[in-house]
């Protein structure tokens, strides 16, 4: 059975109830009578799983939280009101003053402003490094050192990481590894190569439609294995795991970023991320198919065409041995400037366009005057956006009407 088949199982059988309501149910409030004292204590002393206040989670955002942790095989997530949150949450739970972050490969906008500036502004210091310099990725680590953080692909640079190899650096020295794995779910399983903490953008394919806003943070267990966070370097970290042992990290982020920072999902929100994670399995499969037919027609066409799945991309052998189940709906076209961008994107009549990815339908972006219209300029080639850098997001409708849409807009 492939990766896809099995999810397609598991998922929907988590979600749906063989007893009562087999949708979701939305839990709409913001307070939860405790009923007497004692269980008000046992609830606030973690002693008592009942729901505590809506700031801290709600029951519909619970069981979105352990759908996705049964999906990545982690002991437990943290659902957040956006991906940047959910970022921002592993991130911001664990560094502190004088803490250090290696940050590795292309990033979406947000991920490398909330490194660059917002981090830096409390005194947090963050390194970048391409996806193939693991030479110097490990030079950098040192005594403060708290996170090494990359994208399982470079959004929107496409560039591939080798995610076991910077694995087995992080756990050579003992730091811990966070892997943004929003545009790979199901592709990529970052617990399975190293990943100490697995992020998304649930906004993107996990809802898969644009319907609802959301993030999660999912962590790997303590102990089995992992006993990074047991030694000196997250030494403030240890009074939570004396007390909650393998889920100590679901404690850390809800209590040192959760509960003061208030980065709370909505659960309509998690209900409608419930939903789509449904159908997750069937989207990816299709999805990876048309990203690379898509890919390869408009390579053929004379397009610049950034895919991995393509012969001449400098990742190519890597996509072949290690990105066995894709690596998500992106591709890029690189234009000659701004100008035959706008043209090309003003003519497409399927692609809409947007700065949102992983839809149901093709979206399209050209990302220098968007995204990243604020960067100077050493920091967009760093990051990979060129003038005419446009990228798709490849969604469900039919590749050849992707094609011959793209290709009549590109005439």
């Amino acid at each position: 059975m492939n990766r896809f088949e099995k999810c397609n199982t598991q998922l929907v059988q988590s979600i749906g109830k063989k007893e009562g309501p087999i949708s979701p149910v939305i839990v709409h409030s913001a307070s939860f009578g405790y009923g007497n004292s004692e269980t008000a204590e046992g609830i606030f002393d973690g002693s008592i799983k009942k729901p505590l206040y809506a700031r801290m989670g709600n029951p519909t955002s619970a069981q979105l939280e352990s759908a996705l942790a049964q999906m990545e095989g982690g002991v437990g997530s943290v659902a957040t009101a956006s991906g940047m949150a959910a970022s921002a949450l592993a991130v911001m739970s664990i560094v502190g003053v004088g803490d250090e972050v290696i940050s590795i490969g292309g990033l979406f906008g947000g991920t490398y402003t909330l490194f660059n500036e917002t981090l830096r502004r409390f005194g947090v210091k963050s390194h970048f490094f391409d996806v193939d310099a693991l030479e110097a990725i490990e030079a950098a680590i040192n005594g403060q050192t708290k996170l090494l953080f990359l994208e399982s692909v470079g959004n929107p640079n496409m560039r591939l990481p080798d995610i076991a190899a910077i694995a087995d650096i992080a756990a050579k020295h003992g730091v811990a590894l966070i892997v943004d794995n929003t545009t790979t779910p199901l592709c990529v399983r970052p617990f399975e190569l190293g990943a100490d903490i697995v992020i998304y953008s649930t906004t993107k394919l996990l809802t898969g439609n644009a319907s609802s806003l959301g993030g999660a943070a999912i962590y790997r267990a303590i102990g089995e294995g992992n006993d990074k966070f047991k030694t000196a370097r997250y030494a403030d970290l240890h009074p939570f795991i004396e007390k909650m042992g393998a889920m100590a990290m679901i404690a850390v982020a809800k209590k040192r970023a959760m509960r003061d920072l208030g980065m709370s999902p909505d659960a309509f929100g998690s209900f409608l991320t419930l939903l789509g994670l449904e159908t997750l399995g069937l989207r990816m499969e299709r999805i990876a198919r048309s990203v690379e037919e898509v890919a390869a027609a408009l390579d053929a066409s004379g397009l610049h065409v950034i895919h991995p799945s393509l012969t001449h991309h400098p990742h190519h052998e890597r996509y072949r041995t290690l990105f066995l189940y894709g690596c998500g709906p992106l591709l890029c076209i690189d234009c000659r400037d701004k100008s035959e961008a706008f043209r090309l994107l003003n003519a497409t009549k399927l692609a809409t366009i947007t700065a949102n990815i992983g839809d149901s339908r093709t979206l399209a972006l050209h990302m220098a005057s968007t995204i990243y219209r604020d960067f100077d300029e050493q920091t967009r080639a760093f990051l990979g956006i060129t003038p005419g850098l446009i990228r798709l997001s490849i969604g469900l409708e039919s590749s050849r009407d992707i094609i011959e849409d793209l290709l009549q807009a590109a005439t």
